[in-house]
């Protein structure tokens, strides 16, 4: 999975940096929006929880993709701008196995 960044703008007002992308997975499926995500934490260099992954548009019949993110500068800004649908989507699934791991010991006994 390879990201290029189309454009790249400041948005004062919000507080945020704005970015547009194309990600190539040629050969691959279509990466999943966390995945997008981690890649790009480490191209901008930024925190996992100041940055959102807005959308993500394949491009049909071709292994590429359009998105677009944003990067805000704290937390609070992020919190209090973002829909909570579009955090929502952005966070990490918590992990489950413990519950799978009581009831594996429960048919045990």
């Amino acid at each position: 999975m390879e990201i290029e960044f189309i454009e790249e703008k400041e948005n004062k007002l919000f507080n945020r940096k704005e970015i547009k992308f194309y990600v190539d997975y040629d050969g691959e499926a279509t990466p999943k929006l966390l995945d997008i995500k981690s890649k790009l934490v480490a191209l901008l260099n930024t925190k996992k929880d100041l940055i959102v992954v807005d959308n993500v548009q394949p491009h049909y019949g071709e292994p590429k993709a359009a998105g677009y993110a944003k990067v805000y500068d704290t937390v609070d800004d992020l919190k209090f701008i973002e829909a909570k649908h579009i955090i929502a989507k952005n966070e990490e699934p918590e992990e489950e196995p413990a519950e799978e791991d009581a009831e594996a010991e429960e048919a045990e006994e």
